[in-house]
């Protein structure tokens, strides 16, 4: 009977296959949702750091303006004093709105799903994987999803490191696809290839307690809610409440290394248009008390609030959408089953 039930199981689980359908689907819908709310995050960190001498503002492509170096006169190009400072996450909204258009809430989108898609694919698959195979041998589940979590999110984030930059920068400044190749190049053939991955390190710092965080924090707040309304199962509504609850704790205590990633990756290709032979400070500590002296402790919080807006919503959609997948999945080949049997 035991044996049975086993090889039923197994048969009406879902594959990995199918869990990357279903993490994929997710983080399409989770991207669209949650890029204006990126972009206004990126702009509030980015404005932290004071304006190089020389750079203002280039108006060339017609629709938004390119934050660059002015190192002559150029008849083709309309220069304008830099807009006001945004004051807020709501006043931020405004500007851009007004300035550059409704569509540039979603500039870097292409490579945000380019890059949303495939990392969340490995990432949830991996820790899924991971999760089920450490629970066999731990008697703790909290502890198995906590070490999946990170060790999921390592590998994804290291993979997916380049494009995370390239989405960055198209972000913080508009620039055109030639400008983004241009800059790209540069910073490749003066750095190397390693200049790819600019930002990784707090990248990971920031990413992998996140994800061993939020995991953690999501299996606790899930029983919880299960036990207090007597669910057997967890269903949408639960696992969008525990996505949410745990992805707000993870973000605010990671968010110190998400601003200073965000200021190491906006820096690529400026010193190199102003031909400058300024070292670059690589130490993540040293950024850190570098916008501490500039901006004060709340410097490192920059972007809190659309971090959070961004990051409840984020994590319970893709959370539900990732859980409503697999649930399509196992009614599925569930049914398969019984057509065989």
């Amino acid at each position: 009977m035991k044996e049975e039930e086993e090889a039923t199981h197994a048969l009406t689980n879902i594959t990995p296959i199918q869990q990357m359908m279903a993490s994929s689907a997710g983080a399409l819908i989770t991207s669209l949702f949650v890029t204006p709310l990126d972009v206004v995050k990126i702009r509030l960190q980015a404005q932290s750091k004071p304006f190089t001498k020389g750079k203002c503002f280039v108006y060339c492509n017609g629709l938004m303006d390119h934050l660059c170096v002015c190192m002559n006169g150029n008849s083709k190009a309309w220069y304008k004093a830099p807009p006001g400072r945004f004051a807020g996450t709501a006043d931020a909204f405004v500007q851009i709105i007004r300035n550059e258009g409704v569509r540039s809430l979603w500039s870097g989108l292409p490579p945000t799903l380019v890059m949303a898609i495939p990392a969340t694919a490995i990432y949830f698959t991996c820790y899924d994987q991971l999760r089920d195979l450490l629970i066999h041998r731990m008697d703790n589940t909290e502890a198995a999803c906590l070490i999946a979590g990170a060790t999921a999110r390592l590998g994804s984030a290291t993979l997916i490191s380049p494009l995370e930059l390239i989405r960055t920068k198209m972000q913080s400044r508009p620039l055109s696809y030639r400008e983004l190749t241009l800059c790209i190049r540069s910073s490749v053939a003066n750095e190397g290839w390693l200049s790819l991955w600019k930002g990784w390190g707090p990248t990971i710092l920031r990413d992998v307690p996140f994800s061993a965080l939020y995991w953690y924090n999501y299996e606790l707040v899930r029983k919880w809610l299960c036990q207090r309304y007597n669910q057997t199962e967890t269903t949408l509504k639960i696992s969008f409440a525990a996505g949410a609850v745990s992805g707000s704790i993870a973000a605010v205590v990671t968010l110190p290394f998400d601003v200073v990633k965000t200021r190491r990756q906006v820096e690529l290709g400026e010193l190199e248009v102003l031909q400058s032979s300024q070292k670059r400070t690589s130490s993540t500590w040293k950024i850190m008390y570098m916008i501490m002296s500039e901006n004060g402790f709340r410097g490192l919080f920059a972007g809190l609030i659309p971090r959070l807006i961004k990051i409840a919503p984020a994590c319970a959609i893709m959370i539900s959408s990732y859980e409503f997948g697999k649930a399509f999945f196992r009614k599925l080949n569930s049914e398969r089953q019984l057509k065989v049997l």
